[in-house]
């Protein structure tokens, strides 16, 4: 069963609202479609330090592992600008090695903004072929 991609950006929209951001304002909502239909939301975390915030994808993905989730299908991510936000560089590479090739749908307040592959975006990922352990 697939999401249609308006109800996975309207997820992603509606987890927004829940983003702790008092440093930067920015708040970042994600929406990440398993592969048997569900949706599992995430939104940005920022801390005092920074450094340990957590991004919506990042923070979506691991609470779909958690919840036994192992195969996923796409990701919408929604911020309040006028361009296309894509995912900072830590979230794709966990993006990739917890998702794979994902389709990654971009979104904002009002629309879809943009539409790519993950691979497109990590286009030499870094996983566990380099390590020697078979299939990335």
């Amino acid at each position: 069963m697939n999401v249609i991609t308006p109800h996975l950006l309207d997820a992603a929209r509606q987890a927004r609202l829940h983003a702790h951001a008092p440093f930067s304002g920015f708040c970042v909502g994600a929406a990440l479609e398993t592969h048997d239909g569900q949706i599992i939301t995430g939104c940005n975390v920022e801390n005092a330090t920074l450094g340990l915030t957590i991004c919506a994808e990042r923070l979506a993905i691991f609470k779909a592992i958690s919840e036994g989730h192992r195969r996923f299908d796409r990701l919408a991510i929604v911020a309040d600008t006028a361009e296309p936000t894509p995912p900072c560089g830590a979230c794709r590479q966990i993006l990739w090695e917890f998702g794979g090739d994902l389709e990654i749908v971009l979104g904002n307040l009002l629309s879809e903004t943009a539409r790519f592959s993950l691979s497109d975006l990590l286009p030499h990922p870094f996983d566990r072929r380099l390590l020697g352990q078979g299939d990335g």
